[in-house]
């Protein structure tokens, strides 16, 4: 009798009588559920504080849709397209609620201009709260673009100094032909840090790290940057993770822990990840950078553009808690991993994990979004938003239910039957065993 004899054997019994122990996996596996389609080129997705009933959506041309108690709403919350520069890398591109958006109707967006020049801009919520004040435009930023690609886009209020921050590109073209982003009298490849609740537009915010140098844009609390698309600041304690886009070699995510000070120089036009710009070399650890805390080669799987995403701070996935999770918008690819302060551990990859189930698929994933109670969510520039979950222990077929179907598709692949693309791996210990088979067993008789 072989091995996959004896689980077959095991299965019957098992799924026979009724079982006597309760196994569980030590970690639940993840699944990507569909929350919104028919979006117009998405490009992020963010929550007003404390609003657990709306997601609120930005579609590039230049209106952002609100997803309310799980439907698209027809009539956007805000819609500028017709001030939008919209088109490869510009238009509306980041949208952030003021920490006091409860009680001010307060937000912040980032779009090109019809020059595809930047904009920060100030709007106010309407006495609908489904509808911001479209007329309440305060311009407090303008910068001008030489190039139409790198703009940057980002925007988020620090969890805890409540300032803004914006995140800049080099300006564009390739390889930083302007030198911008080490040029500390240039706003681009920079990430700024404003007070907006002072001063008129704005204040700068006195502990910056450039404050009263001349020649130096006081705005800038960090530099060194190609194009840092999307960052975000982990909500339990304020560290910060950049995903900067590289060039044509390295791929890198960069971290400011939250007791810095600023003055952060991520290596950019010289250093490109760990490498020299360009792919050779150690640069990214000369003297005076800061390294990223990982890069990742264009060879790995035609991987090219990076998207930063979060780190998990919700309620439904307990077991992921403090894990940071972030993808490559070229290929699709999804990956996480646990950031010590030292070293990288628990670095996974999660493609063909969070591959949604039925004809939803993930494409190309233009950013990581997070709701009001921290769960996590893939916005795919094809126009839907998914959600990243649990799986149901044992759902082998991934049709919402564990029954006989899962059990006899766990045998099968026990006895090395194909059976396709399944994760028959229920504990994902790397092996499949009878403790796999008890798993499903036990969960189609409602014990797990």
């Amino acid at each position: 009798m072989n091995a996959g004899q004896s689980i077959c054997i095991l299965a019957l019994a098992w799924f026979g009588a009724a079982p006597h122990a309760n196994l569980s996996a030590s970690e639940r596996p993840l699944t990507a559920e569909l929350v919104a389609a028919g979006l117009e080129l998405p490009v992020f997705l963010t929550a007003a504080p404390g609003d657990e009933g709306r997601l609120f959506v930005v579609e590039q041309p230049g209106r952002i849709r609100i997803i309310k108690d799980g439907a698209l709403l027809v009539r956007p919350f805000l819609d500028i397209r017709a001030q939008v520069g919209s088109g490869g890398e510009c238009g509306l591109l980041g949208l952030a609620f003021h920490p006091n958006y409860n009680s001010n109707g307060l937000f912040y967006v980032d779009y090109t201009d019809q020059a595809c020049n930047t904009v920060i801009a100030r709007f106010q919520v309407s006495a609908d709260p489904d509808i911001a004040a479209a007329d309440s435009e305060t311009n407090l930023l303008t910068i001008e673009q030489p190039f139409a690609n790198h703009n940057g886009g980002m925007l988020a209020f620090g969890p805890r100094d409540g300032y803004l921050y914006i995140g800049m590109g080099d300006g564009g073209s390739a390889n930083d032909p302007g030198d911008r982003a080490q040029n500390l009298g240039e706003y681009h490849g920079k990430l700024l840090r404003i007070d907006v609740d002072s001063g008129s537009p704005y204040a700068i915010p006195p502990e910056n790290p450039f404050v009263g140098v001349p020649g130096v844009r006081p705005e800038i609390w960090a530099y060194g940057m190609r194009n840092p698309w999307r960052f975000s600041f982990d909500r339990a304690n304020g560290d910060l993770y950049i995903g900067d886009v590289g060039q044509a070699a390295r791929e890198e995510i960069d971290f400011q822990p939250a007791a810095s000070r600023g003055g952060e120089n991520y290596g950019w036009d010289i250093a490109e990840g760990f490498a020299c710009a360009g792919g050779a070399g150690a640069c990214g650890t000369n003297p005076g950078f800061t390294p990223p805390i990982y890069d990742y080669a264009h060879s790995l799987s035609s991987s090219a553009s990076v998207t930063g995403g979060y780190v998990y701070r919700g309620r439904a996935l307990p077991e992921y808690l403090g894990i940071y999770f972030f993808a490559d918008f070229v290929t699709g690819a999804i990956w996480s991993l646990r950031w010590n302060g030292a070293a990288i551990t628990e670095l996974r990859d999660r493609t063909s994990e969070l591959e949604p189930a039925g004809a939803a698929a993930l494409n190309n994933i233009g950013s990581f979004g997070e709701d009001a109670a921290g769960e996590l969510y893939l916005v795919d520039y094809d126009g839907e938003v998914f959600r990243i979950t649990g799986r149901n222990f044992g759902d082998l077929n991934r049709d919402g239910f564990v029954d006989a179907v899962d059990v006899q598709l766990i045998i099968n692949a026990a006895l090395g039957i194909d059976v396709g693309d399944i994760e028959a791996d229920v504990n994902q210990d790397n092996t499949l065993t009878a403790v796999d088979v008890q798993l499903v067993i036990n969960r189609a008789l409602g014990l797990v």
